[in-house]
């Protein structure tokens, strides 16, 4: 798995992120999103907004190493054992961000309907500054970022096939990103987001 892109920092205020668009290469990123399309035990979950129940407008699946939970927006979910595809990329991953993972959640993005909401990656069990590694495999989508306190700072990014997007330090703390609806015909698209659950 050779990586051989050079890495972009955002240079935005209060963060620390950085991107590399062809961190894997394009036919191991080919085999990887086929592999994990056909064999992740894909779920989709139920959120409730303003005292509605709707189906997430996504499916999801985690795996870990050390058997811990992750909850969010009132789901918990329960941790698979890495796949050796899995740990392949996770390895190589943890080489650029410099700390070993324990948990990735994947997301997968059916079409241009399915999104992921404004959210910051703080839930408690991910630390005081959490290191969010995220990995794009499949049809390349706009990536949003909004400062909390100053909401004139804003920042787009498009998610390219194969690429790395590395956000740690403070982060969390002052942004919030998603991945919203787009009404183009574009096509399936999976997301890997590692992180370190205590």
């Amino acid at each position: 798995m050779k990586l051989f892109s050079e890495k972009i920092a955002l240079n935005l205020p209060d963060s620390d992120i950085s991107y590399q668009s062809n961190f894997l290469k394009s036919e191991d990123a080919d085999a990887h999103f086929k592999t994990l399309k056909n064999n992740t035990p894909w779920q989709q979950d139920k959120i409730k907004i303003f005292g509605k129940v709707y189906n997430q407008p996504r499916l999801t699946a985690l795996y870990g190493n050390n058997g811990k939970t992750y909850s969010y927006s009132g789901i918990t979910m329960h941790p698979n054992e890495f796949t050796p595809e899995l740990l392949a990329i996770k390895f190589a991953v943890e080489k650029e961000a410099q700390i070993q993972f324990s948990t990735c959640l994947l997301n997968y993005y059916r079409d241009g309907k399915d999104s992921n909401g404004w959210h910051a990656d703080n839930e408690k069990e991910l630390g005081k500054n959490p290191v969010i590694a995220s990995i794009s495999l499949g049809a390349e989508r706009y990536f949003h970022l909004r400062h909390q306190k100053n909401k004139a700072l804003k920042h787009k990014i498009v998610l390219e096939h194969g690429s790395l997007l590395l956000m740690q330090g403070a982060t969390q703390h002052f942004w919030h990103h998603q991945l919203p609806k787009t009404n183009k015909n574009i096509g399936e698209r999976i997301n890997l987001t590692f992180r370190v659950i205590n």
